[in-house]
């Protein structure tokens, strides 16, 4: 029987799921997170590949504005649900759901495209970049402290209900957003994804507490997630801080919710995964080795739209260069484009015949796109190539960014 990718309807929202659990090794996910992804998920941008009544292959996308350099907020196609049948594979499914979601990313007109992958050498022949990376703590804060700045004794804390405090906590998180290129404005009903705490998930960790630091006025200015797991060994406790997320609107805030995480009683190890690869808390420890920092990749991002994205977003310097650009899967984006920014950073982005002073795919473009991987650090890779001497500095120059990119939160 031939296969069959259409759109997906409401009612084969279950079979479809189905479907992603296997491809992704057959957990089922709880039922609290199957009900909140199927009231997240949009059919008419999801893809099911069918062979009969069986779905084989899934890709769908959510409607996001990621933060770009420059604070705006640019409407892009967040890729999710990506799964093929261990039946179905080498069929090339996977290569026309990919082939099918760019061409209706460009006809919505939205220049960008989003993906976490759970294997990162899958995406690049799609022309996926890695654009954004993150840090993941260990901390023994028996032998780590914190230098706190000026005005950290002044913030209050307190403990706070999960879902009472979520609209003061996404006060924050929006107020965020446009400081950190990658991070995505949430849509409503994605705050739920936040404060989501079934409890088959919680590994033998208590259930989510969150922590909130206002000012005297009273006014929320940071919030921290976390789970305290407890330990003990023939030598006493032994119990671990797990941090879900930490964001706070000024330094006072950040140091004052840090410090309270790393004096729980009866636990000596804070976690933290999914921190910017910049965070102030490195600049806090009073050592980085024991607070054990890894890094691993983030988000990747593709150009469906290369004039329009790069328009988007506002430059560090001054720049008027002409890239060649391979882009073989989305061949609207192939060929030689001038890039003249101006003073202000504002760009312009034109087809021309000129000669080229820079050549790279498409794949590099998206990594270099929100500022954190610099167009010097790709050429000495090799994946950069500088034809007219000056160009690469000047490009790369203007492309960096003032921050590293940070996407909080999967989706």
């Amino acid at each position: 029987m031939a296969l069959e990718m259409r759109v997906l309807q409401q009612d084969e929202w279950d079979v479809w799921f189905d479907h992603l659990e296997l491809a992704f090794g057959g957990v089922a996910e709880p039922p609290e997170g199957r009900e909140l992804l199927r009231t997240l998920t949009e059919p008419g941008r999801s893809l099911g590949t069918w062979d009969g009544e069986t779905c084989v292959g899934s890709a769908s996308a959510f409607s996001f504005r990621l933060s770009v350099p420059g604070a705006a907020l640019v409407p892009t196609a967040a890729v999710t649900f990506v799964g093929v049948a261990p039946t179905h594979r080498r069929r090339g499914i996977l290569t026309s759901l990919m082939r099918r979601q760019l061409d209706d990313f460009r006809a919505a007109g939205e220049p960008l495209a989003v993906l976490t992958a759970s294997d990162p050498a899958i995406y690049g022949r799609f022309g996926y970049g890695t654009a954004t990376y993150s840090l993941s703590l260990e901390i023994d804060t028996t032998r780590v402290r914190l230098a706190v700045p000026p005005g950290t004794d002044e913030v209050r804390l307190r403990l706070a209900d999960p879902e009472k405090s979520l609209p003061d906590c996404e006060r924050v998180y929006a107020e965020l957003v446009s400081r950190r290129p990658g991070a995505p404005a949430r849509r409503p009903g994605w705050e739920r994804m936040t404060i989501t705490d079934p409890p088959g998930e919680r590994g033998g960790a208590s259930p989510l507490k969150c922590l909130v630091a206002e000012r005297a006025d009273g006014e929320v200015i940071g919030y921290a997630r976390y789970r305290v797991k407890p330990d003990w060994t023939p030598s006493g406790s032994d119990g671990t801080v797990q941090v879900e997320a930490l964001d706070a609107l000024d330094p006072a805030a950040t140091a004052a919710l840090w410090r309270y995480l790393f004096s729980i009683d009866l636990t000596w190890t804070v976690r933290a995964a999914k921190r910017p690869v910049d965070d102030p808390l490195l600049h806090l420890v009073s050592d980085v080795r024991r607070s054990k920092p890894t890094v691993r990749d983030s988000l990747h991002l593709r150009l469906v739209d290369l004039a329009a994205a790069l328009e988007a977003r506002t430059y560090g310097a001054p720049a008027d260069v002409v890239i060649e650009v391979e882009d073989a899967f989305c061949p609207w984006n192939e060929g030689r484009w001038r890039l003249v920014v101006d003073a202000e950073g504002a760009a312009r982005c034109t087809r021309t015949a000129e000669p080229a002073d820079l050549e790279l795919s498409v794949r590099e473009l998206g990594s270099a796109y929100l500022g954190g991987i610099t167009l010097t650090s790709l050429a000495a890779a090799g994946l950069v190539r500088e034809l007219r001497p000056g160009a690469l500095t000047e490009a790369s120059r203007a492309f960096a960014g003032d921050v590293a990119p940070w996407l909080p939160h999967g989706f």
